[in-house]
């Protein structure tokens, strides 16, 4: 099983009413969530860990997830409400406003015992969850406590509003990237945090303190990878009408963890053994898979029956 760690909230995203008028339409996401969700549609046993309201929007959530197949067993359901965004869009980038003290994902705590590693793949951390320092304590606690047999996946999904202590918050995604073995970003990522695009000298720095890989996702303009065996690689995306741009990141996470599941890539040692027509093969795929979401409302990543055909035209 994979699972995805992390932020699992409600969207309230710009809509039209039948008569005209404006209106905000809830809709269930959370970076992780997405990511769980996204790994699920396309066939891989996926878990989300994480904390889920019992409430009327934490009842959305967990219904959302289940209906994707996603595991919630690792899951903390409690009284606590639930964290809510609400959405504006900026050209092609999506703006948030979070609602977010005291609710059940930023509760969180991770339980010593509670999760079978053995059993576990890989897990995917990031975005809101590591910018508060009780999201940030327990998943590094969630980490360490793998005693590095679990590949870990790492995506900062930078939200600056969020963000208080701009060096404290930098200093802390680097922990979580010297920790990770699968690091992906985007370039809006990449700026807020790094204030350059000199991404190469960053993803090489990142190879030596021991990642298996490192990738750039720059919208319309492609994904670049980093691999210290593959070499670096960069891939275009399919052009296509965009909808919503909310989830297509979550979505190319999902989809890069399963590819690489899928081609036997996923451990710690067989990543670092990716040959450069897998690399292209796994960034291609995301990158489809990505485009897909953009052509719907919402993060609604594709399902395997949409994608197959994809996935086997790359070979």
């Amino acid at each position: 099983m994979i699972l995805s760690c992390g932020d699992a909230l409600i969207d309230f995203v710009p809509a039209k009413s039948a008569d005209g008028r404006d209106v905000l339409r809830p809709v269930v996401g959370g970076s992780c969530l997405n990511v769980a969700v996204g790994l699920a549609r396309l066939g891989a046993p996926t878990g989300f860990v994480g904390g889920i309201s019992t409430d009327l929007f934490g009842t959305m959530i967990a219904a959302h997830a289940q209906a994707s197949d996603v595991d919630l067993r690792y899951a903390t359901r409690s009284p606590d409400q639930t964290t809510l965004a609400f959405v504006r869009h900026a050209g092609n980038e999506a703006q948030y406003a979070f609602y977010d003290a005291e609710t059940a994902a930023r509760k969180w705590a991770y339980r010593p015992g509670s999760i079978p590693f053995a059993a576990i793949e890989a897990i995917h951390v990031g975005s809101t969850t590591l910018i508060h320092d009780q999201g940030a304590q327990q998943t590094r606690a969630m980490i360490e406590a793998t005693q590095g047999a679990v590949t870990i996946s790492f995506d900062p999904n930078c939200r600056p509003n969020l963000v208080t202590d701009k060096a404290a918050y930098v200093a802390g995604m680097d922990e979580f990237a010297a920790s990770a073995d699968l690091i992906k970003m985007s370039d809006v990522d990449f700026d807020f945090l790094y204030g350059h695009d000199d991404y190469a000298t960053r993803a090489q720095a990142l190879l030596a303190r021991g990642a298996g890989l490192v990738v750039i996702t720059r919208g319309p303009s492609g994904a670049l990878g980093w691999h210290a065996q593959a070499g670096p690689v960069e891939v275009a995306v399919p052009k296509v009408d965009v909808v919503d741009t909310i989830g297509a990141g979550d979505t190319f996470q999902a989809a890069m963890l399963f590819a690489l599941r899928k081609l036997g890539r996923i451990g710690r040692q067989a990543l670092k053994g990716l040959g450069e027509a897998e690399l292209r093969k796994v960034l291609a795929f995301a990158g489809a898979c990505a485009a897909v979401t953009c052509t719907r409302e919402g993060a609604d990543p594709p399902r395997w029956s949409e994608m197959a055909a994809t996935w086997d035209r790359l070979d």
